[in-house]
């Protein structure tokens, strides 16, 4: 498998294979010696992969981890993502959708296999419902330009430009954002974000800044 990874990277222009290993200790060792900006990651390598994720980020904030495996439990996903990975193909996708995932992180997203994504989403989506029913959630201008952004499928470049602020501007908010609605992750963000809406929805004598702002 490291071989076909190594020979499919070897043909994208933009990208450069600094290294590869075999087990989780691996993981660790090439954030810190590489500082990668992404790792792929098969989860059923020897050792605590899920650990070594998250100690891999740790070491090297900014390396983002695309996890590339057979398990198709949404457990395994829920939990790889929870670690900290930005990523989540399956095996049996092809090729190309392996690049794009790669390229989403790459640029800040977070990517799961199309066919398999509706079913993290919902439960992700019930774990933000749970988490946004539990306290009033209340948003600066610029957090509330920036999600309905979001919710449009705005990458980070394209708010930044949007908003006629810097990506890296962007991506700070992002952490506040991330912070305040306890998402662990961009589309955890999006999901609570949606999840907000719909609750005011539903509760129209309800009138919260957030709603009064999404109506303006």
């Amino acid at each position: 498998m490291i071989e076909g990874i190594i020979t499919l990277f070897s043909r994208a222009q933009d990208l450069e294979i600094s290294s590869t290993g075999s087990t989780a200790r691996d993981i660790i060792d090439i954030s810190s010696r590489f500082r990668p900006d992404v790792i792929i990651v098969d989860l059923s390598m020897a050792g605590d992969v899920y650990e070594a994720i998250a100690t891999s980020i740790k070491v090297s904030p900014t390396t983002k981890i695309v996890a590339f495996t057979a398990a198709t439990g949404v457990d395994s996903a829920i939990r790889a993502l929870d670690a900290g990975a930005n990523g989540y193909v399956l095996k049996g996708s092809s090729a190309q959708e392996l690049i794009q995932a790669v390229e989403a992180v790459r640029h800040g997203e977070t990517y799961i296999t199309q066919s398999f994504a509706s079913q993290v989403i919902a439960a992700l989506r019930n774990a933000s419902l749970r988490r946004v029913a539990a306290e009033a959630v209340r948003f600066s201008i610029r957090e509330d330009q920036i999600v309905r952004l979001l919710l449009r499928g705005k990458t980070n470049k394209e708010i930044a430009i949007a908003l006629k602020i810097s990506e890296k501007t962007v991506k700070n908010y992002m952490t506040i954002l991330m912070q305040k609605l306890n998402a662990r992750n961009r589309l955890e963000v999006v999901i609570a974000a949606q999840a907000l809406t719909e609750r005011e929805l539903d509760h129209p004598d309800r009138t919260s800044q957030w709603q009064q702002r999404q109506l303006s």
